[in-house]
């Protein structure tokens, strides 16, 4: 595709984000953009949490590990959805009766000012690797396939991404964010859509034909029985219930949109719908994943070194022009969310747990304060998107994308030891176990395939890590127990 063409697409793409922006900021405060003031609803809010769930690097690796994984990650996902209804029944309830904006003060109504503040740097610390990682990946594809042409470098391109980010979202935050995420959401499954059926058309298949073949090919094992395996389907199913609850339910970006919502009843009917909704997109990105390979495999393509190239090269090499108009529309649809929601939530949690900005009575102050916190935090991701661009190494990205996934267990430690005991803790201590958890989840990962006769630790280790947090909070804890009347 003409890179002219592919800047037009990003062009108007990025003002009809503008337009909706302006639309949802006029009079915007600080209640809305930290929550919304409340009156999102929750079908909408449902239905855009679709791409912010998904993100980028979902929208290109989960077609890519089909081929090494099958199906297998289904198993996952059916975890996803039980671990929704935990969030919904369990956390929503909790987060809406104590009136949380920051899910995080929870920590200090149950716990103390350190383990308060330990959690939101948790989510921090994680958000900013995570959301970095995600960003720079879709970045570096707009530079491949756009600026590289104009003849921009890198550093360019990813300060125009992130000013663009900026400009919608530093007025009105969550309230913006929630109708920006369904415009997303809607690009982002048209192209997922559009491609099965270019697939389809190309392999002289109807969509039920594809969806046949698919079914009957080797690409759609979802149970695998091999204890010893990563994919093993009791391992994945377990994991993703955990993986839910604290990458979804302790996590600062998505709860802030469910606590958009006007009321704790709106809060469970989005949670539960959406819990429906992106089992059936899951599945629908794993056909894809198939349908791409099947396509290969009939058109004997050679297929790119990194599986999750796959897609944009099908694409944009081999499919009708349309389909990479499409492909593009929805990755740009994919890597907003990731961005715009990054940035509103890490400012939230910043501003609310650090700063503690609510104690302050000028509301002019509070507003100062967090555009301030706003864009410092969009600078640094920015830096870390440099960052990554400047090492050139992938291995080392990927290593420091999975390290953020490890500062989660020690927050599903906190929140089920808070939740579940009621004795208390030696709360200017509590940072031994979190510290001490991912580091031993580290070298166990690392280790497990020749310590335990070839087990290999997969994503079970979120819970082999909250399990260690809770470990260490037991030793830290007292006799004296506590009075849930005022946190449960």
């Amino acid at each position: 595709m003409d890179y002219k063409v592919i800047l037009i697409i990003f062009l108007a793409y990025t003002l009809l984000l503008f337009f909706i922006t302006w639309l949802t900021s006029r009079r915007a405060n600080n209640e809305s953009y930290f929550i919304g003031n409340r009156k999102s609803p929750w079908f909408v809010v449902a239905y855009g949490m679709i791409g912010a769930s998904l993100s980028g690097v979902t929208y290109m690796s989960v077609p890519g590990m089909v081929e090494q994984h099958s199906f297998s990650y289904f198993m996952v996902v059916l975890g996803f959805f039980v671990g929704y209804q935990i969030i919904a029944f369990v956390l929503l309830p909790l987060y809406y009766r104590l009136n949380l904006t920051s899910i995080y003060t929870y920590l200090d109504k149950r716990f103390g000012n350190t383990s308060y503040k330990t959690g939101s740097l948790l989510f921090i610390i994680s958000r900013l690797l995570g959301a970095s990682m995600r960003m720079f990946l879709v970045v570096l594809i707009l530079q491949n396939f756009l600026f590289n042409d104009i003849g921009i470098p890198f550093a360019v391109t990813a300060t125009i991404f992130i000013l663009l980010v900026l400009i919608y979202t530093f007025q009105g935050g969550i309230k913006t964010i929630i109708w920006t995420d369904t415009l997303q959401t809607t690009f982002m499954l048209g192209a997922l859509v559009y491609t099965l059926f270019a697939i389809a058309s190309q392999l002289d298949l109807s969509i039920g034909g594809l969806f046949s073949t698919i079914a009957d090919s080797e690409y759609s094992t979802i149970i695998n029985c091999d204890y010893n395996s990563k994919d093993h389907w009791l391992k994945q199913f377990l994991s993703g219930i955990f993986i839910t609850v604290t990458m979804t339910g302790l996590d600062q970006e998505m709860m802030q949109k469910n606590l958009s919502c006007k009321n704790i009843r709106d809060a469970q009917k989005n949670m539960v719908s959406f819990s429906f909704i992106v089992v059936g997109v899951t599945l629908l990105f794993l056909a894809l994943g198939a349908a791409l390979y099947i396509y290969t495999d009939t058109m004997n393509i050679q297929r790119p070194a990194l599986a999750d190239d796959l897609f944009a090269t099908v694409s944009f090499k081999y499919l009708p022009p349309l389909a990479g108009f499409v492909f593009f529309i929805g990755l740009i649809s994919a890597a907003y969310p990731s961005a715009d929601g990054a940035v509103t939530s890490l400012t939230t949690a910043f501003s609310i747990d650090i700063l503690k900005i609510e104690k302050y009575k000028s509301e002019k102050l509070k507003k100062r304060i967090r555009l301030i916190v706003h864009f410092s935090f969009a600078a640094v991701l920015l830096g870390l998107i440099i960052f990554f661009n400047f090492i050139n190494d992938r291995s080392i990205i990927d290593k420091l994308f999975t390290i953020a996934g490890y500062t989660y267990g020690p927050l599903l430690g906190l929140y089920a030891f808070g939740l579940y005991t009621k004795r208390k803790i030696k709360d200017s201590l509590v940072f031994i176990p979190v510290i001490i958890a991912p580091i031993f989840c580290y070298i166990l990962a690392n280790n497990s395939k020749s310590w335990f006769n070839g087990y290999q630790i997969g994503f079970e280790l979120i819970i082999i890590n909250g399990l260690i947090t809770i470990i260490g909070l037991l030793l830290l804890s007292t006799k004296e127990k506590l009075d849930f009347k005022e946190v449960k």
